[in-house]
């Protein structure tokens, strides 16, 4: 019997551009595109309108394509205090928008995403699209960066057999270690 592919939806929060991307992973790794885009909020409208935006577009993602599980970037620490409260503020409302229909939710940090896709936790944007292109056998890089980074992001998710993906066996220490410091993290 062979299992289904695993419909994984990524998220790159932002509240100007927030990344969204869906791929459909099979157990040997293979990944085929399922979706791409962007929400787009407008930078002049109110916070709660943005917002708003952002929470619908991903409702309307969610309802077309039925994902299995969601994977978001977990926001880090930045000089620029503005940009990572919005991000902050995007990536609540992907998590709250999960939680809505029931779906299981993680977290990944840029540098693990990086280093699941391009081998390197310090690769730059065009390296992560390219292996993106490469992994879903796309004829061109995906654009912009934040929908790569959304793939990119999925594509973690389901490699990293992060928590909502049942794991084969016993943990490992490190995936021991690694499963705390996610419980630390949600509390």
């Amino acid at each position: 019997m062979t299992r289904a592919p695993l419909r994984v939806l990524g998220i790159d929060p932002g509240l100007t551009r927030c990344g969204v991307g869906i791929v459909d992973v099979a157990p040997d790794r293979s990944a085929v595109l399922v979706h791409v885009g962007v929400v787009r909020s407008d930078t002049d409208a109110p916070i709660e309108a943005r917002l708003a935006v952002i929470a619908a577009g991903l409702r309307a993602v969610l309802d077309e394509h039925r994902p299995d599980v969601v994977a978001v970037e977990r926001v880090f620490a930045q000089h620029n205090r503005q940009t990572v409260m919005g991000t902050a503020q995007a990536s609540g409302i992907a998590l709250l928008v999960a939680g809505e229909r029931g779906l299981a939710a993680a977290t990944h940090t840029p540098s693990e995403v990086k280093a699941a896709v391009t081998g390197y936790g310090n690769a730059d944007k065009r390296q992560v699209q390219t292996m993106v292109a490469r992994v879903l056998r796309l004829d061109e890089l995906p654009k912009p960066a934040d929908a790569a980074d959304a793939l990119a992001l999925a594509l973690c998710h389901a490699w990293r057999g992060a928590p909502s993906v049942p794991a084969a066996g016993p943990l490992t220490p490190a995936q021991r270690a690694w499963a705390d410091a996610e419980r630390l993290a949600r509390r």
